[in-house]
């Protein structure tokens, strides 16, 4: 019986994700009713009635062709959903702590400049810079008009794609960076900070008064572009991004989730300590949430306004969490302590079995797709909630066998 459960379950599981596979389908067959050379025709047309120069259009688009290898990396799928540990060990390593720290002492005029003008810290300032290229040493090598022109002409996420290559001309045309200079991720994102072009024609300002906006090589354009985003996004200069925190035996797992905001006043009442078991500070007009990248198991963080300015630049909460916890240690702060010692990652293929499992029980957990979203994580609490387990949100493999039995 146990078998023809678990083979039930995954022939759902099967069907389930082949109908989200062919759900596209009828925007691929579209896309081949258009040539790429003619579907660069139109675009030209348009970028010249939007007033981009024809010198411009013959620089950037002439010889242009898709690029297989951007179709690729948009189309590949990790094998393992990353864990909390693995990406945090990844990008915050102590010759990174040493390297960010030598590169404050280096730039302290500039980014006390910077703080002066805008209110952003020194050290956040750096930090997203380390996460973002490592310190301008990995910005990309695509050419970023390739990129976004490929992704532009593939029906997936094609407007997107093709408002962001007229904004990458208009760049272009203005004078900040020449065509076969304007280099990125595969996905257009651009230079030190990796700004899509929307983001640098909305934010990016010229912090050395040259004339244009250097992203990619100038450090004042770069840093007063950063802090000019952070700021205009809502951070708070005299405030932190948060703390590692201790949560109490018996801790109600549902009020954990930025949904969640508690004075902290109200999050000491209830037993929240700080890590080295101190009383939370007596900040009682300043709000927090308590976030568990790990699940009930690992670390928990009281986070604050500038973690939520953080999700507005990039909406992984491994990042916004990173960020911080790398800035804390750039001015001396302790690693987390409380890390999960062997958090174990699920394949993508355990993951649509978890989609699929939480489904066929009635718990909206999205397309099955493989994908951990908010989603899929607002039915793995439905489920605990209903189970009587504790509702932290996390996919682990405890919860997957939960599922199947």
């Amino acid at each position: 019986m146990i078998r023809l459960m678990k083979w039930r379950t995954q022939l759902i599981t099967l069907v389930l994700y082949c109908l989200s596979v062919l759900a596209c389908l009828p925007a691929l067959v579209v896309a081949q009713q258009q040539s790429f050379t003619d579907w660069l025709v139109e675009l030209r047309a348009e970028a010249l009635a939007d007033g981009i120069s024809e010198a411009t259009l013959t620089a950037a688009l002439d010889d242009l062709e898709p690029v297989d290898r951007v179709l690729e990396l948009d189309r590949s799928q990790p094998e393992f959903v990353q864990t909390f540990t693995r990406y945090t060990n990844l990008r915050i390593s102590q010759q990174q702590i040493d390297r960010g720290r030598e590169l404050m002492r280096e730039h302290a005029g500039l980014l006390a400049e910077v703080q002066r003008r805008y209110g952003v810290q020194p050290h956040y300032l750096v930090s997203f810079w380390a996460l973002e290229s490592n310190f301008g040493r990995a910005t990309g090598g695509f050419t970023v008009v390739s990129a976004l022109a490929t992704l532009a002409y593939d029906p997936r996420r094609a407007d997107f794609f093709r408002q962001e290559l007229l904004t990458a001309l208009r760049i272009i045309d203005a004078g900040h960076i020449p065509a076969d200079r304007m280099t990125g991720s595969w996905a257009g994102a651009m230079g030190q900070l990796q700004f899509m072009p929307s983001t640098f024609r909305r934010y990016a300002v010229d912090g050395d008064n040259d004339g244009r906006i250097d992203i990619w090589n100038s450090l004042p354009d770069v840093f007063y572009s950063a802090a000019n985003f952070l700021s205009q996004s809502g951070w708070r200069g005299d405030e932190r991004w948060g703390r590692e925190v201790v949560l109490p035996a018996g801790f109600d797992f549902a009020l954990s989730g930025t949904s969640i905001r508690k004075t902290l006043t109200e999050w000491r009442e209830l037993g929240i300590t700080q890590v080295d078991g101190t009383a939370l500070p007596r900040v009682d007009n300043m709000e927090g949430s308590i976030v568990i990248p790990a699940g009930a198991s690992g670390p928990a963080f009281l986070v604050y306004n500038n973690y939520r300015t953080t999700l507005v630049w990039n909406r992984s909460m491994f990042y916004a969490i990173s960020v911080g916890h790398l800035a804390d240690r750039l001015v001396g702060g302790a690693p987390i302590q409380n890390m999960p010692a062997n958090e174990q990652a699920l394949s993508r293929d355990n993951v649509l079995e978890l989609q699929g499992l939480l489904n066929s029980r009635g718990f909206d957990a999205g397309p099955v797709d493989g994908i951990l979203g908010g989603q899929t994580r607002t039915a793995i609490r439905d489920y605990q909630r209903q189970s009587g387990i504790p509702q932290d949100g996390y996919a682990s493999f405890a919860l997957l066998e939960t599922l199947r039995n």
